[in-house]
Formats: structure tokens, sequence, C-alpha cells
């Protein structure tokens, strides 16, 4: 069950009054100083009790929180009046010429200008001041180029790692060549090896293509037996057609 909505009015009982101030108010400087952390805000928390009694919080001082807020209110007031506000922006603008001029003259200073003015203690804050600057100059440079190495270190690995897998795919295209180039010529060297077994000098019948047939020239004839006439043949005669006879005079052709 939850507790029912309270009815904001006064409290006749005292001590109820009493309890409900001392748990409200703790809770209000809770939050107060809660706000302040949280946000970065400057609060400034009065409370007077029924007695008369004081309770405050103030995240920097109540002096300075009661000034400013005074300050505000001064200028709330003013900017209502149109007499006033002009008069406003006037010293505004005549705060902001001093700051410009003031501006300036430290840049001058610093570029080594308008020196003449300054006594010793002067010339060491300022020899000081552009020491610290060069020192954060300098401090930035070298982050600058530390970070350009990082990264062209960067990039020279990536490179690198690039052209190993270039290598690598070379050595695999070489290695596939020299396969093909192994196997392109063992199959001719095994070719040739073929042809020069074979016999140089044979020519096969028409019955078995295995069998070689050699040819051997006769003796001449004696001059003193008679010739054959024309219409008769010689016993012991070969009969060769056109293809033996072209077998014959390229076996007797010289080499």
């Amino acid at each position: 069950m939850g507790r029912g909505k309270i009815v904001i009015r006064r409290i006749d009982n005292s001590t109820s009054r009493q309890v409900t101030f001392s748990k409200r108010r703790n809770g209000l400087l809770k939050k107060a100083k809660e706000l302040s952390i949280l946000c970065d805000a400057e609060v400034g928390l009065i409370i007077f009790s029924s007695t008369g009694r004081l309770y405050d919080y103030a995240s920097t001082s109540m002096k300075s929180v009661i000034d400013r807020f005074n300050k505000l209110k001064e200028e709330h007031h003013q900017l209502l009046n149109p007499a006033s506000e002009v008069k406003f922006w006037q010293r505004e603008a005549a705060s902001l010429r001093q700051q410009l001029q003031y501006l300036q003259e430290c840049h001058r200073q610093l570029m080594g200008e308008e020196l003449s003015g300054l006594s010793a203690k002067d010339l060491q804050s300022l020899e000081n001041q552009l020491e610290t600057s060069l020192k954060g100059v300098r401090m930035k440079k070298d982050q600058i180029l530390n970070d350009e190495i990082k990264e062209l270190n960067q990039k020279g690995n990536l490179i690198q790692q690039e052209n190993m897998e270039l290598y690598k795919k070379l050595d695999l295209i070489g290695k596939e060549n020299t396969e093909l180039l192994q196997k392109v010529y063992g199959a001719k060297g095994v070719n040739k090896e073929n042809k020069s077994s074979q016999p140089p000098y044979t020519i096969t019948n028409g019955y078995d293509l295995q069998t070689p047939i050699h040819l051997q020239l006769s003796q001449p004839q004696n001059q003193t037996q008679p010739r054959p006439q024309h219409n008769e043949i010689p016993a012991k005669g070969i009969k060769l057609g056109c293809g033996w006879l072209s077998v014959i005079c390229s076996q007797l052709a010289p080499q």
C-alpha cells in the first residue's frame, strides 16, 4: 500500500511540526549540496526556523553568493530603464575595449616588442611565460610527429605483409610453371624414346605387321648364261611392286 497524499498546510501539532521541519530541512540541504556538485552550480541556501534559528548552506561562501545576487538584481533593475540600459552597455563596451587593449599589449610583448617600459621582474615573468608556451608547443609537435611515425610504421607493416603475400603467390606460380614444364618435356622425352626404340630399316608385310623383312642384294649372274626371253620369268626372281622398289632405293641410297 502506498502512502497517501499529504495535504500541504500548516501542521497544528507542534511536535509533528518540529519532526517534519527537521526531516525536510536535512533533505533540502542534501539536495542543495548534490545540485552544486553534480551541476557545478553556485548554491546558497538560508533557512530560518519558527523559533528563529538559522540554517544555511553555500557551495562557495554565503557572502559571495549574496553579493552576486545583489549585483545581478541591481543590473536587472537597471535594464528595465532605457537610460540605465544605455549606460550599462556603454560600460560593457568600455570594459571590452580595455580587455582588447591589454591583450594586444601582451601579444606585442610576447613578440618581443615594446619591452622598454618593463622591469627586470616583468621581463623574467615574460621569459617564464614564453618558456612555458614553447614547452607546450614542443610537446604538441612531438606528439604530432610520434603519431605520424606510428601511422607510417603501421602502413609499412601493411605493405610488408602485402609484399610477403605477393612473394608467396609468385613462388606458387613458379612451382606450378615448373611442374607444367616438367610434364610437357617429360612427355616429349617419352615420345622421342619410343621413336628411337623402333628399328631404323624395317618393312612390314601385309600379313604380319610385327615381323620385319630384311632385304639383300643377289649376286650378279654369269654373263655366259643365256639371257631369259621376255616371256620367261626366272625361278629365283622376286616379284617387287612399286612400293618395294621405293623401299630398296631408299635402302641403297647413300646416307
